[in-house]
């Protein structure tokens, strides 16, 4: 390899006195045109700055000469430098770097999430039980039968196959009522929810209800489409729809089935009083069935959309029955909330990743979740016993609540205790876990942790509530 060096002007005055040095390596043996190392190098020594903005290169003809080749090779170099904005050509004078090109950012390692010691976190189930065997078999079915068609864009809503096999799904375990037509398949339930207030807010409302507490995330996403999240006490038997009442909320969204974070049910009497408060207020409510799947003690109460078609958004998602990974979210809308739904998620994602949702279809359609679901309220039931009882054991000052059933429990510290204390102690020993004040509005409640079961083993589960009884102990004599 020949490793040509080049003498680029970098003033017409001083040519001899001021005149850097570059190496330009081009090899005639490589497969690679002279043109394009040529291109190449110039493109680099700019990028990492060895060649300055505003650095005068030498013209075609001195370049040609240096390098030994034709003229026209170094001419076409230039051009395509000069069109990808890296060089200025002007006629008449020569040719040098352009301003706005200078060296590149450093881009520093991101660095790798570790796992925690004890996983608690009471938003994930347990992923490592993901049945990837039965997946691959219903993706691979996906893929072999689907017709070419089902590859391009296809209806905003998402795949017909899904659409009918989680209306059938939906309606046979939850006793949600609506079609195909008012069904709709998101990424994931943010991309849902996102998608719904995002409608609202362009019809003219302005304040939707939430929970308080509440997901903290949920109520940001909420708040992030325009709309004004307003905090709606939570007691033991639900949102407090007196509370609703008195508001200005012009819809609201609630956890019915398994209020997150309290762990309570949404009482009879708060459903009827829910649904008439949206009747009459012609306001819409929006039902998140996040976990309903995981009932231990008694079959889960049906859902709200089963009540009220008309007046309920339904959302739900296979990220607590399955895996987050997988982003298959599900919306069933009012139907005049259809045509401003497709319009929406045609304007922002046109259509939601298809393989996966014809996957998803033929998993369904084989009982292939109902099967895990049986296998994991086993596992689920069995984990949320043993962490009862550590923590019954090792923290009997606190008092567990919430009902048997979802991922995780409220485990309610003594009065007085320093919630974030004990936090920043437990994270300390590596407990990944959240605290019922990150998820309230306002600073009134008593303190609590969310303690999740299902990602653990049983001797993880024990272990961590030891460190987590060490850490509230630390946090006390602090």
């Amino acid at each position: 390899m020949a490793i040509v060096k080049v003498h680029f002007r970098v003033d017409f005055v001083d040519q001899l006195s001021r005149t850097p040095e570059l190496l330009v390596p081009l090899d005639r043996k490589l497969g690679e045109t002279l043109s394009a190392q040529l291109e190449r190098q110039l493109r680099a020594a700019i990028r990492e700055g060895r060649l300055k903005p505003e650095t005068t290169l030498p013209s075609t003809r001195a370049l040609a000469a240096q390098l030994g080749v034709s003229r026209g090779l170094v001419v076409g170099a230039y051009a395509q430098l000069g069109a990808e904005g890296y060089l200025v050509l002007r006629r008449g004078s020569t040719p040098r770097v352009a301003r706005a090109v200078g060296q590149p950012v450093v881009s520093r390692p991101e660095p790798h999430e570790q796992p925690p010691r004890y996983n608690l976190r009471p938003d994930l189930p347990d992923y490592a039980a993901f049945p990837r065997e039965e997946w691959a078999r219903s993706y691979r079915a996906a893929l072999k039968r689907a017709p070419d068609l089902e590859l391009a864009y296809g209806d905003t809503r998402g795949s017909p196959a899904l659409r009918a096999a989680l209306v059938s799904y939906l309606g046979r375990v939850r006793g949600v009522a609506g079609g195909p037509e008012h069904t709709f398949v998101c990424g994931g339930f943010a991309q849902a929810v996102g998608l719904l207030c995002a409608v609202l807010r362009r019809s003219g409302r302005t304040i939707i209800g939430v929970e308080n507490p509440g997901h903290a995330v949920i109520r940001e996403i909420v708040a992030r489409t325009g709309l004004k999240p307003l905090p709606i006490r939570v007691d033991a038997e639900g949102i407090d729809v007196r509370a609703l009442e008195r508001s200005e909320a012009e819809a609201v969204l609630v956890t019915p089935a398994h209020q997150f974070p309290t762990g309570v049910v949404l009482s009879p009497g708060r459903r009827a009083a829910l649904l008439e408060w949206a009747e009459r207020r012609d306001a819409l409510v929006v039902e998140d069935d996040y976990d309903a799947e995981f009932r231990y003690d008694r079959a889960p109460v049906g859902a709200l959309k089963g009540l009220a078609p008309e007046r309920v958004a339904y959302l739900g998602s296979a990220s607590k029955t399955l895996a987050p990974t997988l982003r298959l979210g599900w919306l069933v809308a009012p139907s005049a909330l259809v045509r401003p739904l497709a319009e929406q998620q045609l304007y922002t994602v046109i259509a939601p990743p298809r393989l996966e949702q014809l996957a998803f279809a033929d998993f369904l359609e084989r009982g292939e979740l109902d099967r895990h679901l049986r296998r994991m309220r086993v596992r689920y039931r069995r984990r949320r016993d043993v962490l009862v009882r550590a923590v019954e054991r090792e923290l009997p000052e606190t008092r567990v609540r919430g009902i048997a059933a979802g991922l995780h429990v409220v485990v309610v510290l003594p009065a007085g205790t320093d919630e974030r204390r004990v936090l920043a102690e437990a994270r300390g020993r590596g407990i990944s876990l959240y605290g019922l004040g990150e998820h309230r509005v306002g600073s009134r409640g008593e303190p609590g942790l969310l303690l999740g079961y299902a990602v653990a083993r049983e001797p993880a589960i024990r272990a961590a509530v030891h460190a987590l009884a060490e850490a509230v102990e630390a946090a006390s004599s602090g």
